[in-house]
């Protein structure tokens, strides 16, 4: 299980980095403050009145870069910071949450693909870590003369359920970057916010993009190892 902590240590390295990196974008680019005067709430708005989107309501939300969009309940939920603040960094939050908003306007096809798969990874990631290590307990409990490899079934099972995960967390970059990429087109074409406004809100929109790669990545290196396991163990 060695290879397994360093790939965790590795990984959360990386996030921890890529996550200080992100804060402290946000951190600077919150002190550019937009010269329109708009705050979060009004930059969600006004994008989704240009998108012509009128069934869905901007709220506020406790936490920091707890920012989301609810397609079930048709909400973009901003930070109290976002909601309220009127810099660069707010009007890119807000701006890229409206993307998803937009994406299911328009049945943007990865986000439909992304939502059908919530069900079965929430199911997925409840049942991942137990099945796993249930897996390499029994699988080392029943090796014999005759049967070295032990039974790989319960192991096999959890390695289907983390590939579920892993998958998921693969279709969830386009979908990001695509709302951010629509977010910064609106910015740009719409003039909502300055040259410079813009340089903040797309440097901010990048960060937040690799906390999703590096997660991502992450996923993809521990499925890797288990599976090596999996493979290994029945050769």
């Amino acid at each position: 299980m060695t290879g397994y902590y360093l790939i965790i240590g590795i990984s959360m390295l990386f996030s921890w980095i890529v996550s200080s990196r992100l804060k402290s974008k946000f951190e600077y680019y919150s002190k550019v403050h937009l010269r329109n005067g708009m705050s979060g709430k009004e930059v969600a708005e006004k994008m989704l009145r240009d998108n012509g989107i009128t069934d869905v309501q901007v709220v506020s939300v406790p936490g920091h870069l707890s920012d989301h969009y609810n397609p079930e309940n048709k909400t973009v939920n901003l930070s109290e910071a976002v909601y309220m603040q009127r810099n660069a960094a707010a009007a890119a939050v807000a701006a890229h949450e409206c993307g998803h908003a937009v994406q299911h306007a328009v049945g943007y096809s990865m986000l439909q693909l992304r939502s059908k798969m919530v069900p079965i990874v929430n199911i997925s990631s409840n049942l991942l870590q137990f099945v796993l290590f249930a897996g390499i307990a029994i699988m080392a409990a029943t090796r014999s003369i005759d049967n070295p490899n032990g039974n790989t079934t319960v192991l096999a099972i959890g390695v289907i359920l983390f590939a579920v995960t892993t998958l998921f967390a693969f279709i969830t970059l386009p979908v990001e970057y695509d709302a951010s990429n629509r977010a910064l087109q609106w910015l740009k074409s719409t003039g909502t916010v300055t040259a410079e406004e813009y340089e903040g809100a797309e440097d901010s929109l990048k960060w937040a993009a690799r906390t999703y790669v590096v997660a991502a990545l992450g996923s993809l290196a521990q499925l890797l190892y288990f599976a090596s396991m999996l493979l290994g163990n029945r050769r």
